[in-house]
């Protein structure tokens, strides 16, 4: 389980929440750590022509005194058998033959499948997800209670079902205050983060060098690929430069000797994900493109130094967007944005927009101050139209003085495949 506990219990004591109810995917991975990769793929409509775009709902519950329940289909519930959670509701028709006698049920049968097994009988095939969590809240004691229901997740018909079943209690959107909790990680979180950041670097290094001359970029994208997969994590992004003229993703790209460019790479590894980045040379640099990468190098530095608990997400960014001017580069935007179950959690760190992250619950600026325990990436890319780019991209961890690397990232200088094949 990830949730940071005392965080969101904090947060319901300061807001006067019994409950949170968590209801998209990536959020019922953080409050019970089950997760499918169909549930935020399969539509209404790919079983049902003609029914709406919506995905299954399901629902994680964590309530004050510290219960943790979960609402999940039938069939996929065989994913939730080695959950620390209080409680499992198991909905819809499994679509599974009992006819003939479960032969493999040894005594020796794990206690957990043989509860799935007599649990599957036993489950409410005619029930809604959304009256599975009606009868948890109450039998938890909640039915007049203040809950904080993640509206932004609700499909349509449990919107229009969930509060007249609750009639005496008192529904509230809490779904930015969900994301607020989740800008402070766990320690098991920042593990995570930390080995998938390795697991990417490895990756990259391998799938670099091949980058010679006269290499194409859909090879090196297939080692990386490669790389992540023999480390035991999924691909999430590999996307390069091309002459300086932007980001690309899906352009394949013949390596020419004068190439400089962006390089942006991240997997995910145990539902966290990576986000890393540096500069592609495949020959070193020229004086004036050294000159540069130096000053993309003191841009970073500025902001790693300014990272400190209790100042505001934008003066990081001001930091380095003054270091960049400070060398006279003025066509760039470095920025931060915080990682974990998603690519870009808060805080993101970007010059203040006088908007709020509110909600039924939460008010307050989005230009937010640090946390200590944080993970904050920083990246200063550099794109210079038929010349090439340039880029250096770290992460690191907010500490109660200050911060430090979330792993190792070298970016002294540019990644050369000429030296790293010797």
């Amino acid at each position: 389980m990830f949730l940071n506990k005392p965080r969101a219990i904090q947060y319901m004591r300061d807001h006067q929440l019994d409950a949170l109810v968590a209801t998209s995917p990536v959020n019922i991975t953080y409050f019970t750590g089950y997760h499918i990769w169909l549930d935020p793929l399969f539509k209404d409509y790919m079983m049902t022509p003609g029914a709406s775009s919506d995905v299954a709902q399901r629902y994680a519950i964590f309530t004050a005194d510290g219960k943790t329940a979960l609402v999940v289909g039938s069939l996929m519930a065989i994913n939730a058998t080695d959950l620390e959670v209080s409680d499992r509701a198991l909905v819809g028709d499994p679509g599974v033959d009992m006819t003939l006698s479960p032969a493999d049920l040894s005594p020796d049968t794990p206690e957990r499948i043989r509860l799935l097994f007599s649990t599957l009988r036993s489950a409410d095939a005619s029930a809604s997800p959304t009256d599975a969590l009606v009868r948890l809240l109450r039998a938890y004691g909640l039915a007049e209670a203040r809950i904080g229901i993640e509206m932004e997740g609700l499909t349509s018909a449990a919107k229009s079902s969930l509060a007249p079943a609750m009639p005496r209690a008192v529904l509230k959107d809490c779904t930015n205050t969900i994301r607020l909790i989740r800008m402070v990680k766990t320690p098991i979180e920042i593990e995570r983060l930390a080995r998938a950041t390795e697991i990417a670097e490895k990756a990259a290094a391998e799938s670099l060098a091949l980058a010679q001359p006269g290499a194409w970029t859909v090879d090196l994208l297939a080692r990386y690929r490669l790389g992540l997969a023999e480390r035991g994590a999924d691909f999430d992004h590999f996307a390069y430069g091309i002459h300086g003229l932007g980001i690309a993703t899906e352009t394949n790209h013949r390596l020419r000797p004068q190439d400089v460019e962006y390089v942006d790479f991240g997997c995910r590894y145990g539902y966290y994900t990576s986000d890393s980045g540096l500069t592609l040379a495949v020959q070193p640099l020229g004086s004036e493109l050294a000159r540069r990468y130096e000053a993309v190098k003191r841009c970073m530095e500025a902001g790693e130094a300014s990272l400190q608990p209790g100042i505001r997400a934008s003066a990081v960014q001001e930091a380095m967007q003054k270091s960049f001017a400070d060398d006279g580069i003025t066509g760039a935007f470095p920025h931060g944005h915080g990682v974990g179950l998603e690519l870009r959690d808060y805080p993101i760190l970007v010059p203040d927009t006088r908007l709020r992250i509110r909600d039924d619950c939460v008010d307050v600026p989005a230009d937010v101050p640090l946390e200590a325990d944080m993970v904050i990436n920083l990246e200063a890319p550099v794109f210079m139209p038929g010349v090439g780019s340039l880029h250096v991209e770290k992460t690191f961890v907010l500490t109660p003085t200050g911060s430090r690397p979330l792993a190792p990232q070298a970016r002294e200088t540019p990644f050369l495949p000429a030296v790293s094949i010797h």
